[in-house]
């Protein structure tokens, strides 16, 4: 019996091992690595199936992967975007690795246009593409930055430096206008005017040059379009990102003002009576500090074969550079996609977002009576150094010298800028497709902006509080609706060789804004800032106001390509827009543009050196209506008029009727070549563009003001400018190996513009400086010249007594020691007849040189941007210099009889004059960003649960390379309270918030 149990278990453990040996032979892990078979660079991300089930795996960023299968005869499918699908089937051993080939028609990228999408060989106009991997290179404070530098053709700016949540002003091509705006349209997601969304949650951004490109848009296509195409989701495994970023921002540069005992031996130089004040203060150590930003985004997204998803959602803020300064924005993004039938989809895309703005005053207004003293930063460098911020009894310091003017850190820390701005939209969209070949879409948008925005001056500030008021506060709302709605029938069809895709629709827009502010001043307490203007002992005069604009329009696009090697693209839209007179409501936009595959043709397809080689020619036509509402009617304003002692308001005509007002109009040219060697290792695309805008819509003043009109200049259609240039892009893979890969993005453009003709052949002159200044001319625009070139005296340097120099003068009461100007009409005296063009704000041409290298999990971005030429406009060295206020130190080196060889005069109070003098050369090269990422290898995620982790260090704007003496040179200062026209107030510097440099830490998770 005993043997009998053994001879059991024996059985018993042999038939448990014959199962071993029986699974192990049927289920087993294979591992392996998939590579491109062109270059041999391992692809992360291919989706491995073992074909006939629902058994799968991906790649890791190294390209490899590992899977179990069993049974014998096992078939793995590997398929990858942009790849062909391939099969192996699974031999005895364990390791399969796999070389892809191209699918070159998958590889044929696809490009967003207006209405539609085209494949990138099949473009006809001019179009640059900015990717998703592109946008999150780096992190950025705005998507708009994204462009810069990296989009030949595109100037990018910030409207006042760094300052949290400053508005970002793009021009693509140059200025096409003076009066009406220059600024491109923003599309989102088929969205007209839609709001810029978060850089993590676009997949791309395209931008429309030329008028093959932009005349599909009609009247506001002339500034040219950029199309945003936000995140979508795709069926399959749901998949979750958390992105998170902190950065570390200081000031770029400061500027080297004197101190407390230099100033005060400065201001003896000037006046032998001044007496030192008791302190010592540095206010540019007081106002800037060390500032910071966060971004944190969560997304998810997914579907299965019928609908798909994607939801976002993103916290944001950044603490100025500047102390009080911050910003910070919740938002929200969603797209779902269904296919409900065979013939239908079904869509929409939500956005909304919450932006708390707490800013401190920048850009000087400088039209109060007290110097422009609401401006922190250019008060930071005008305010006297000896002075503390407070005196022996508590009481704000006021400057000793110059303007009776709040000191910065009162205004700073005590004053109150609050801004919040809601932001929702909604679009909707039905797509159904009523025959094969024939497709009908149907949107629906709806947005809404509002607006509150509160000032509070309390009575501790007392110069800029109005002088003894009692404090003053204001508030002011706005809100904007815009309705959109858009339909329009695609064809598609195949005739012989060719291709025909036809397009025509109809679309209708209104935009309401309601705005409203009030105020008062004399409070009792400053507890309720501009909450509680009922406590206020005097109200403001309160003001309100209502427009409407409308666009109704029909467009209609043709593309036909014959052959894969001949391409023809026809485009027309007509738009009636409300912003014009009875006469000129309607306008015709239409565009034409062909282009040659050449690499396609039978003597050059075969080439082993040329891979593509593609000619572009278009000619078109596009308009602007971006002028204000009710800009050609006839209005009435109210006014105060006294009547017997009593303000009694009176209602008189404001504004005198045009009623043949109508669109500027582009007539755009455009030649460009697409060239691909060796297989598009290098890629290169040429364009020169012609851009005449005729029926400039300019502000007449010519009318006679006994007229009894409130706004002596009406919008009349006279003039025309000019933009041409030539742009070039440039990409190459320089090494891709197995584990290391350099690439390399290279663009540059130029662009020339001038007036052809304008009112009457007259100058028109316009002021970007302070109103305290008290200049009349800082800039012209004039036939034959480019747009705003400064206007002023050629300064010659310092006169040193005796006979004046041959050609030059002096101004009434100048003596040794005093500047020196050029005397063209050599009267003896300097006159405003001896003004003259002193610099030119347009660079000559601007770059963007990007580097990207990888080596196996770590990857390495450089980005270099830059401009040359374009002068800029120190206006705050021209405060500086006029002896009324602080100084730099290179006024220790002013001229004295003992001190000649300076350029610099001697030390007195003058007048603000502008002259060449301050005009200095704009020219930059700046690394924009450098960053080294890591990814974590596979199977340190696979522990983790993860399905990538990927961290990265980058630093921005960390070095430039310039000449301008001035904080920075991209300088965009808007003259009088930033209101100036942004088309022809270029290259000003006065009281900008400054440009920061940062240092970033970001986190990518991904399940």
């Amino acid at each position: 019996m005993k043997k009998t149990k053994q001879l059991k278990k024996v059985l018993f453990l042999l038939l448990g091992f014959c199962f071993v040996l029986n699974v192990s032979a049927q289920e087993r892990t294979i591992s392996g690595t998939v590579t491109s078979q062109s270059d041999g660079l391992t692809l992360p991300g291919v989706n491995v199936i073992v074909k006939g089930t629902s058994i799968g795996a991906s790649t890791d960023f190294d390209g490899n992967y590992t899977i179990d299968v069993s049974g014998s005869g096992v078939v793995l499918v590997f398929s990858y975007v942009g790849y062909a699908t391939q099969e192996v089937v699974v031999g005895d051993s364990n390791t399969v690795n796999v070389a892809l080939t191209e699918d070159l028609a998958a590889l044929d990228e696809v490009v967003v246009v207006g209405y539609g999408a085209r494949k990138k060989s099949d473009i006809t106009g001019a179009v640059s593409s900015v990717k998703s991997e592109e946008l999150n290179a780096f992190p950025l404070l705005n998507a708009e930055q994204a462009l810069q530098g990296r989009a030949a053709g595109v100037v990018v700016q910030s409207n006042n430096g760094g300052e949290p949540g400053a508005p970002i002003n793009i021009k693509i091509r140059g200025n096409t206008s003076i009066n009406a705006s220059s600024a491109p349209l923003i599309v989102v997601d088929g969205f007209v005017g839609a709001t810029m969304p978060q850089p993590n949650d676009i997949e791309s951004m395209e931008v429309l040059k030329d008028a093959s490109a932009t005349a599909i848009y009609g009247s506001r296509g002339s500034n040219g379009v950029v199309l945003v195409t936000t995140k979508k989701g795709r069926s399959g495994k749901m998949i979750i990102e958390i992105n998170s970023n902190y950065s570390i921002q200081n000031t770029a540069s400061e500027l080297d003002l004197l101190n407390a005992d230099e100033f005060a031996a400065y201001q003896q130089t000037i006046n032998s009576g001044y007496t030192q004040g008791p302190a010592n203060t540095d206010w540019q150590d007081l106002l800037y500090r060390s500032g910071s930003t966060q971004n944190h985004q969560f997304s998810f997204s997914g579907g299965s074969e019928n609908v798909n998803f994607y939801a976002s959602a993103t916290y944001f803020k950044q603490e100025g550079v500047v102390i009080n300064s911050e910003f910070e924005r919740i938002s929200f993004l969603s797209n779902i996609d269904a296919q409900v039938t065979d013939k239908l989809k079904l869509g929409m895309n939500v956005f909304g977002s919450r932006g708390n703005k707490d800013g401190v005053p920048t850009q000087s207004t400088g039209e109060t009576a007290n110097g422009g003293g609401d401006d922190v930063i250019s008060l930071m460098f005008r305010f006297a150094p000896d002075q503390p911020i407070q005196n022996a009894n508590g009481v704000n310091t006021i400057n000793s010298v110059g303007d009776n003017v709040d000191n910065p850190y009162a205004i700073a820390t005590e004053g109150i800028n609050e801004t919040r701005t809601d932001r929702y939209r909604a679009n909707l969209y039905a797509n159904y497709d009523i025959i094969e070949g024939l497709a009908f879409k149907t949107t629906f948008g709806y947005s809404t902006a509002n607006g509150n925005e509160g000032v509070f001056r309390p009575s501790t500030l007392i110069v800029t509080a109005g002088d003894g008021v009692g404090g003053r506060a204001t508030i002011e709302n706005f809100k904007r609706t815009n309705i959109l709605s858009e339909n329009y029938l695609t064809y598609n069809t195949e005739i012989g060789k060719g291709s025909l895709t036809a397009l025509a629709g109809y679309s209708y827009q209104k935009t309401s804004t309601d705005r409203f502010s009030a105020g008062a001043q004399g409070f009792t307490s400053d507890s309720f800032s501009y909450r509680n203007l009922g406590s206020g002992a005097v109200q403001l005069i309160p003001t309100s106001s209502f427009s409407e604009v409308e666009i109704q329009s029909q467009f209609g696009r043709l593309n036909y390509d014959y052959d894969d090697k001949y391409l023809l693209t026809a485009t027309v839209r007509r738009d009636g827009s409300s912003n014009f007179a009875e006469n000129e409501k309607y306008a015709i936009f239409p565009s034409g543009a062909i282009g040659w595959k050449i690499s396609n043709e039978n003597f050059l397809k075969d080439n082993d050196k040329i891979s593509n080689l593609k000619l572009r020619a278009s000619y078109g036509v596009t308009g602007n209506q971006a002028i204000p509402a009710y800009g050609s009617l006839a209005s009435f304003g109210s006014v105060f008029t006294p009547i017997n002692g009593a303000q009694v308001i009176n209602v008189t005509p404001n504004q005198v009727a045009n009623p043949n007002l109508k669109w500027e109009s582009s007539y755009q040219t455009n030649i460009g070549l697409d060239l691909g060697l060796f297989n598009n290792r290098v890629s290169l695309s040429l364009d020169y563009y012609n851009i005449d805008t005729k029926d400039l819509i300019i502000e007449d003043s010519s009318q006679p003001q006994y007229l009894g009109f409130l706004t002596s200049a009406s919008l009349r259609n006279v003039g025309e400018v000019n933009n041409r240039g030539f742009e070039i892009n440039l990409n190459t893979r320089n090494i891709i190996t197995e584990n290391f890969s350099w690439t390399t993005d290279f663009n540059w453009s130029r662009n020339r513009n001038e007036f052809v003709t304008l009112l009457n052949g007259q100058d028109i002159f316009q002021n970007a400086s302070p109103g305290y200044f008290n200049i009349p001319r800082t800039h012209v625009l004039r036939e034959g010249e480019a747009v705003g070139v400064f206007w002023g005296f050629d300064y010659q340097g310092v006169y040193q007594g005796g006979a004046l120099p041959e050609g030059t003068a002096l101004l009434p009461g100048a003596g040794a020691g005093d500047q020196l100007f050029a005397d063209l009409d050599d009267s003896g005296d300097i006159t405003t007849a001896d003004q003259q063009i002193i610099g030119d704000p347009n660079p000559d041409f601007t770059f963007g040189f990007t580097n990207n290298f990888t080596y196996k999990n770590f990857d390495l971005n450089i980005f270099f941007q830059g401009s040359q030429g374009g002068d800029i406009m120190n206006l705050t060295s021209l405060q500086l210099f006029s002896g009324d206020s602080n100084a730099t130190r290179d006024i220790l080196n002013s001229w004295t009889p003992t001190n000649t060889d300076t350029n610099i005069p001697r030390a007195a109070v003058r007048q603000k004059t502008i002259s060449s003098r301050f005009v200095e050369d704009g020219s930059y090269i700046r690394l924009r960003n450098i960053a080294l990422g890591y990814n974590l290898p596979a199977d340190i995620t696979e522990k983790l649960g993860m399905d990538n982790v990927r961290i990265s260090i980058s630093g921005q704007n960390l070095l430039t390379f310039t000449n301008y003496s001035g904080l920075d040179p991209e300088v965009n200062f808007l003259g009088s309270g930033g209101s100036g026209n942004q088309n022809t107030f270029n290259g000003f510097d006065f009281g900008n918030y400054p440009n920061i440099e940062s240092f970033n830490f970001s986190v990518n998770l991904k399940f």
